[in-house]
C-alpha cells in the first residue's frame, strides 16, 4: 500500500473479527516498527505488554475496566485478538541526559519541556497503527483509566518505573463497527491548522 493511502484509511477501529487471530508474523511487525519511532537522546525509554490469550485479554479488561455489564463500546473491543499496552519509562531519560554526551547531571524533570518518555511512546504507538492499515488490520488507541493504573500494574507485575499511555488493540475489523460520534466536527483543514512565518 502506498504510504499516503496508510495514513488517509487510517483510522480507529472498535470492533473486531474475533475469529480472526493476528498472524505472528504481522505481530512482530507491529512490534518491530514501534521500536523504529524517535526517540530523545535515543533513549528508547518505552516497553511494550503484549496480551494475546483469552486469559491475557480477559485480565486487562477485568483492571481496566469497573464492573457492571459491558457497554457496547466494550464489548466490541473485547473482541480484539491482540492488545499492546505501551509504557513509557521516564527514567531512561533522565538518565540518559545525565550521561556525560549530554551532561545535564542532576537529571532535573523539569529541564524538559514536554514529557518526551510520553510522547515518544506515543510515535511508537503510531507506528503501531500505521503498521496495522499497512497489513490489512484495524486497530485503536485508547486510554487506561487513571483510577484503574494500579489494577493494572498490579494485575501484569508492570514496575513502578513504567507507565502505560494507552493501549493499542488490534486485528481484523468486524461488522458491527461504529465511527465516533465526534467525527461529525469535521478535520480541520490545513488553512485552519498551519501558521506560516509566524502566527
Amino acid at each position: 500500500m502506498e504510504f499516503r493511502d496508510v495514513v488517509r484509511r487510517r483510522r480507529m477501529v472498535r470492533d473486531y473479527d474475533p475469529d480472526r487471530p493476528v498472524p505472528a508474523e504481522v505481530r512482530e511487525r507491529l512490534l518491530e516498527h514501534a521500536i523504529r519511532a524517535p526517540s530523545a537522546g535515543f533513549s528508547q525509554g518505552w516497553a511494550f505488554l503484549v496480551l494475546e490469550t483469552p486469559e491475557e485479554r480477559d485480565r486487562f479488561w477485568t483492571a481496566t475496566t469497573g464492573p457492571g455489564a459491558p457497554d457496547g463500546w466494550l464489548t466490541r473491543m473485547r473482541r480484539a485478538p491482540l492488545l499492546v499496552v505501551p509504557l513509557s519509562h521516564k527514567a531512561a531519560y533522565l538518565e540518559r541526559y545525565a550521561e556525560s554526551d549530554k551532561g545535564w547531571t542532576d537529571r532535573d524533570e523539569a529541564r524538559w519541556p514536554v514529557p518526551y518518555w510520553d510522547v515518544d511512546t506515543g510515535m511508537a504507538s503510531l507506528l503501531m497503527l500505521l503498521t496495522a492499515v499497512d497489513e490489512g488490520l484495524g486497530a485503536c488507541f485508547f486510554g487506561v483509566p487513571p483510577e484503574r493504573i494500579a489494577a493494572f500494574r498490579e494485575a501484569f507485575g508492570v514496575p513502578a518505573a513504567y507507565a502505560p499511555i494507552g493501549a493499542v488493540s488490534v486485528g481484523y475489523p468486524g461488522t458491527e463497527d461504529k465511527r465516533s460520534p465526534s467525527l461529525e466536527r469535521g478535520r480541520r483543514g490545513v488553512d485552519e491548522v498551519v501558521h506560516r512565518g509566524s502566527w
